[in-house]
């Protein structure tokens, strides 16, 4: 089973915006407390021939969003794309 996931958008701060961390949504977990047992799941989002893996590494809100922490940033068309977890 592939649990797709969208890129809401960047982790961003009063003065500065964090590229390396982003908000995501995955359908179906709606909640904060079904959210939380994503955390620790890897991510990956495909970029033609590589991939940008990341992990996921805490909620955000009481919507069931969570943040994901990638090893390079994300461009910023990646915002509104799929995500999918794979580990």
């Amino acid at each position: 089973m592939v649990l797709l996931g969208y890129v809401v958008n960047f982790r961003i701060g009063p003065k500065s915006q964090n590229p390396k961390e982003c908000i995501l949504y995955f359908p179906g977990y709606d909640d904060h407390s079904k959210a939380s047992r994503l955390i620790g799941r890897k991510v990956a989002w495909p970029a033609g021939e590589r991939t940008h893996r990341g992990i996921i590494v805490a909620t955000h809100g009481e919507r069931g969003h969570v943040r994901a922490r990638f090893r390079k940033g994300l461009p910023g068309h990646a915002l509104g794309t799929m995500v999918e977890i794979i580990g």
